[in-house]
């Protein structure tokens, strides 16, 4: 299953780290603690609206980037499942293989 608050963590985090800051930088510029911040990191917490504004603000990233970003890997991590065949095998009451589907 695909965990948009998951991802969105990896997009806020990856950014962070390019921009070389700390969670304590971001937590004081974005004005949220950072221990709230490390969890929307970690995709344990959901990000309202407005706090995720204020971390593009702090991360100097409009938030439609973000949003762009998340939707790319949330549509990479949707392809993935779907080209994941799951093998069905039917048995008889023998325990005789019937059919097999990939």
């Amino acid at each position: 299953m695909v965990l948009f608050r998951r991802l969105l963590g990896e997009v806020l985090r990856d950014r962070r780290m390019q921009r070389g800051l700390t969670l304590r930088e971001v937590s004081k510029e974005a004005r949220v603690s950072l221990g709230y911040i490390s969890e929307i990191e970690r995709g344990q917490k959901e990000a309202s609206s407005e706090l995720l504004s204020s971390l593009c603000h702090a991360l100097d990233m409009p938030l439609s980037d973000v949003l762009r970003n998340v939707s790319d890997a949330v549509a990479l991590e949707e392809a993935a499942v779907a080209a994941t065949p799951i093998p069905v095998v039917t048995r008889s009451d023998s325990g005789d293989v019937v059919a097999s589907a990939a």
